[in-house]
């Protein structure tokens, strides 16, 4: 570790959008193939990585309820130890101090992403010893949203969402909102009503006319509160469900539209962001 790494390194952990997503089968192992497009739009958490004499690795997490050794961030650096023990590659302790911006159960990602700048953070402080290719594996087996915010480019995935084609969908700004709910994604899955055969997209044809999320009617169906929410959003711009919810966002021509939307509607809980093609993870450590 050079003298500059041995000082504190703080990276971002940007949230997400899917802006779209279908089920197009299931999978033999209980998981169902999925396709959408994720965007990474300019709102974050960020960690702080401060290395440590002691081979130990501290979580600073002052924000969550988790207890450490369930949060995706102390297990993505445990994970990424132990490969390095069995690839006899060396690393050193670290604390990682962790604020969390971003909502909780809002399909933004931001648990997935906090785990995947603890993966990358930590393999550029300890030099590579992990090649991207196995970080992404691991990635997965932490979570299935992991892999996107390790590969840092907007992406048409499939699989279980961690199968990229890289693109470049606009970089339009929305308004994201929370709903006042808390959405259980078991529930979705095990719906009646869930559409599980889309019939597959090439990458180069998926737009916002031919494409929807499948949770999103579920959702609406459970959740009147969310239904009275997209509602009202709808009479702003093209509005849809991210993951499985419960973030709704609206799409936008401009900045300033997205803020007068937000002023006007005076949510409790909502965001004015614009989507990015490229990380703001990776972006950073390019510039280091």
């Amino acid at each position: 570790m050079t003298s500059s790494q041995k000082r504190p390194l703080t990276l971002p952990a940007p949230a997400k959008l899917n802006l779209f997503l279908h089920i197009t089968g299931r999978r033999n192992d209980g998981y169902h193939d999925l396709e959408t497009v994720f965007q990474f739009i300019n709102i974050e958490d960020t960690l702080t990585f401060e290395p440590l004499a002691e081979q130990r690795i501290e979580l600073v997490d002052t924000d969550s309820a988790i207890a450490v050794a369930d949060n995706l961030v102390f297990r993505a650096a445990q994970r990424l130890v132990t490969e390095c023990q069995h690839t006899q590659k060396p690393h050193t302790g670290m604390r990682i101090t962790l604020t969390k911006r971003l909502p909780q159960g809002a399909g933004l990602g931001g648990g997935s992403s906090d785990a995947a700048t603890t993966l990358v953070g930590l393999n550029h402080l300890w030099q590579q010893p992990v090649e991207t290719p196995r970080l992404l594996q691991i990635a997965a087996e932490l979570g299935a949203d992991v892999p996107i915010f390790v590969h840092g480019h907007s992406a048409f995935a499939t699989g279980i969402g961690d199968q990229f084609v890289d693109v470049e969908p606009e970089q339009h700004y929305y308004l994201v909102v929370k709903p006042q709910v808390n959405i259980s994604t078991a529930a979705l899955f095990a719906d009646a009503d869930l559409k599980r055969d889309c019939k597959p997209l090439p990458p180069s044809q998926w737009h916002w006319q031919n494409t929807t999320n499948v949770f999103e009617s579920v959702v609406l169906k459970q959740y009147p509160a969310v239904a009275k929410l997209h509602a009202q959003l709808l009479n702003y711009g093209p509005t849809r469900l991210t993951g499985t919810g419960a973030c709704l966002f609206t799409r936008f021509a401009n900045q300033q539209q997205a803020i007068a939307a937000q002023a006007q509607l005076s949510l409790p809980e909502s965001y004015v962001v614009q989507g990015q093609n490229r990380s703001s993870l990776i972006r950073t450590l390019t510039q280091i």
